[in-house]
């Protein structure tokens, strides 16, 4: 599988360890958002190219990661999209299957909304943290060998339509739910083989 990290310039929830040896074990391509290489560099890890106007990073970790043949791709300060979507979409025509983006929470709560609600206009994004994992579902989704993880889906659409839960501990079927319904927090995965799949609407699951 070809996996991609993007480091955002939030607030890396977790200790470092963790996000070291997530990476070590599941290994891919490393880029930055701006002051996301601020983070990678404190976790030893050299990106292969930063994306932003450069108003976040710190001079020496920037001049480290030039001096070390990383690309370095300037925006101006005032764009239509933030530094971390412009970075996300270039990645697309990559073909990864799976984008990891690490600090993409824990920050201002307008840049962690916005963050969030990548995952609905980017289908592969996985928003990583050392206590959750946070991922859009496309009416879809198998959970496979997660028997006994704690999970909540978030409705982020005015409704959702004939919703199906099998293999967790609270089930459902044809459940038709809507916008601040808070039906499905926190359930238990408590099948090897679970799956959740509905006709139309938007969900937001957290893994925990």
């Amino acid at each position: 599988m070809k996996v991609a990290y993007v480091f955002f310039n939030g607030a890396l929830l977790g200790k470092e360890e963790f996000y070291k040896n997530f990476i070590k074990n599941e290994a891919g391509d490393v880029y930055c958002a701006d002051g996301g290489a601020n983070i990678s560099f404190s976790l030893n890890i050299m990106p292969l190219e930063i994306w932003g106007d450069l108003d976040s990073i710190d001079e020496n970790v920037l001049k480290s990661c030039i001096s070390n043949g990383v690309k370095i791709k300037k925006f101006p300060i005032e764009k239509d999209n933030t530094d971390s979507e412009l970075l996300i979409n270039y990645l697309l025509g990559k073909k990864y299957e799976k984008i990891y983006c690490i600090a993409g929470l824990g920050g201002d709560i307008d840049h962690e909304l916005t963050n969030l609600n990548l995952c609905f206009k980017y289908k592969n994004l996985y928003f990583l943290s050392q206590k959750n994992l946070i991922f859009s579902i496309d009416k879809n989704y198998d959970f496979k060998n997660m028997k006994n993880k704690k999970i909540s889906f978030i409705i982020y659409s005015d409704r959702i339509k004939k919703l199906n839960l099998h293999g967790f501990k609270y089930e459902v079927d044809n459940l038709d739910l809507f916008r601040g319904d808070s039906r499905c927090m926190s359930n238990i995965i408590s099948e090897n083989n679970a799956n959740i799949n509905f006709e139309s609407g938007k969900v937001l699951a957290i893994l925990k």
